[in-house]
């Protein structure tokens, strides 16, 4: 069976949710927005130091509060992907029935832990580093930039599924 036969199969079978319900399915949406928002901020932070070791750019690269959000904004993610699982478990009864918005967190979820490890590794470990702030960078954009897409698909989920429209 296709994907999309397999979507739409599912929102015949799962019913509208109450206004109470509906209420508590808009969380996972606007958490994971405003930890977008912050990831954006985190990344304009993390520019700082790419500029500084890449193209040899003088720059001002706030450590502290790069880390500190970092992980705020990579936990943040972990538990709005574990409240979404949870919710779709609770109000529709399956995983993945959301289609490519849950089969995605496949891709998201290692990327998230590769983000929170290496730079874990690279703060409890300072050191002068070329590679590593590349990798970790680079991972992290990547993640951003399917949060961008999350959006779009859980736009569109919320509208089948929670709207019902």
């Amino acid at each position: 069976m296709s994907p999309l036969r397999c979507y739409e199969n599912s929102l015949k079978r799962h019913r509208n949710p109450n206004n109470e319900e509906r209420n508590m399915l808009i969380i996972h949406p606007i958490l994971q927005s405003v930890t977008t928002l912050l990831a954006l901020y985190v990344l304009l932070l993390g520019a700082g130091r790419f500029r500084r070791l890449h193209l040899r750019q003088r720059s001002l690269f706030k450590w502290q509060r790069h880390v500190w959000l970092g992980t705020v904004t990579l936990l943040l993610w972990f538990f709005g992907l574990v409240f979404g699982l949870v919710m779709v478990k609770v109000y529709w009864h399956g995983f993945f029935i959301t289609g490519n918005h849950g089969k995605r967190l496949v891709i998201f979820l290692p990327l998230l832990l590769f983000g929170l490890i290496s730079g874990w590794y690279m703060h409890t470990h300072k050191k002068k580093r070329i590679i590593l702030p590349l990798i970790h960078g680079s991972a992290n954009l990547l993640l951003i930039i399917l949060a961008l897409l999350q959006a779009k698909t859980g736009w569109q989920v919320y509208k089948d599924f929670v709207l019902g429209q």
